[in-house]
């Protein structure tokens, strides 16, 4: 393997790839978000007590 890195594509930095906050504008916006959190919780839950 080659240690050239001109193949490997573009190199940023850390405070380049840092990723950006949420914005959440609208009411819609922040229940549709809250209640993507609040589905991956009672998933993650459904699937401990499935385990079981």
């Amino acid at each position: 393997m080659s240690k050239d890195r001109d193949g490997e594509g573009p190199v940023f930095s850390g405070q380049d790839a840092r990723q950006g906050e949420i914005i959440l504008r609208t009411r819609t916006q922040r229940i549709i978000f809250i209640a993507g959190l609040v589905g991956i919780a009672v998933l993650a839950l459904v699937i401990s007590l499935a385990a079981r």
